[in-house]
């Protein structure tokens, strides 16, 4: 039986908006993996089929590293995987032309989904603003993906600001939630088991689709944490329900500095703005809002 650490005896309030903006805010970023504009722009600047451009797109900020440091910044998605991705898919196209070509396709997605008017409002420019100011106490420092993503110049309409600035605020997130798994002792597969058995995000077979695992990895993944007292018949135990608690208390923690910065004035007001636009997103690639 695990030992597992105490949730912190009280979540702060930049906390707790870290994890309400990341809820409202989480489709505007998504939209570039599964919106139909995103596949044809991938592919046209030379990343063709769905996993290849993913891996391809979300490291292409960081330049033509080895598959090993997607392996790591990435974390759950098995080593083979990506390694049938990367570097081979740098012999088609660039990390810049990826970049570029992100940026063509989520125009393009925001265009058909929000409309130009939205796109045009003054709602979008505050919205922008907002998320950007958010941005600005961000520190790099032990976060990889977030720091190759903040080197990125900024855009200059207003939605594709916005959707910069919520990919930063995402990868930053996303930083410091490996650090939390990793604390937790979590592998990569055990990090996926124990998510599986919250019930609350992607449905196995999904996950089991995207992550690339073979059945004798999964298999010895679950023993794994039914050895540690975190699963019991696919789903936690007490004992793993307080690790993944403790894990999300501190990825929340950890992703609080900005909306720390914004107050919950200003946090509210970007939620509120953006709600709308996260639901008709959210409608348009999963049919259901968020």
């Amino acid at each position: 039986m695990t030992t597992v650490p105490p949730v912190p005896p009280a979540r702060s309030a930049a906390a707790a908006l870290a994890r309400k903006a990341h809820r409202t805010l989480e489709p505007l970023h998504t939209a570039c993996y599964f919106a139909t504009e995103m596949a044809e722009a991938y592919a046209e600047a030379g990343a063709k089929g769905t996993m290849r451009a993913y891996f391809a797109v979300r490291s292409a900020p960081m330049g033509k590293v080895p598959a090993e440091v997607v392996v790591a910044t990435f974390y759950n998605f098995a080593p083979h995987l990506v390694a049938e991705a990367i570097p081979a898919v740098w012999d088609s196209t660039t990390p810049e032309a990826l970049i570029s070509a992100r940026y063509a396709g989520i125009d393009a997605a925001y265009r058909r989904i929000l409309g130009e008017a939205t796109l045009g409002s003054a709602e979008m420019t505050e919205a922008a603003g907002l998320a950007r100011e958010a941005t600005t106490v961000l520190s790099g420092a032990g976060r990889p993906l977030f720091a190759a993503h903040s080197a990125l110049p900024w855009p200059e309409p207003p939605h594709l600001q916005l959707f910069h600035a919520q990919t930063l605020l995402r990868e930053y997130r996303g930083d410091g939630h490996v650090a939390a798994l990793v604390l937790g002792g979590l592998d990569p597969v055990g990090a996926l088991v124990t998510h599986v058995a919250t019930g609350d995000g992607l449905a196995l077979p999904m996950i089991r689709a995207t992550r690339g695992w073979t059945d004798a990895q999964w298999q010895a993944g679950e023993a794994r944490v039914v050895e540690r007292g975190l699963v019991d018949g696919g789903e936690l135990t007490a004992t793993g329900r307080e690790l993944r608690d403790h894990i999300e208390a501190q990825t929340d923690a950890a992703a609080a500095a900005p909306f720390d910065h914004l107050g919950e004035v200003r946090v509210e007001r970007l939620r509120e703005l953006a709600r709308p636009w996260s639901k008709a997103i959210s409608d348009d690639l999963f049919g259901g809002a968020r």
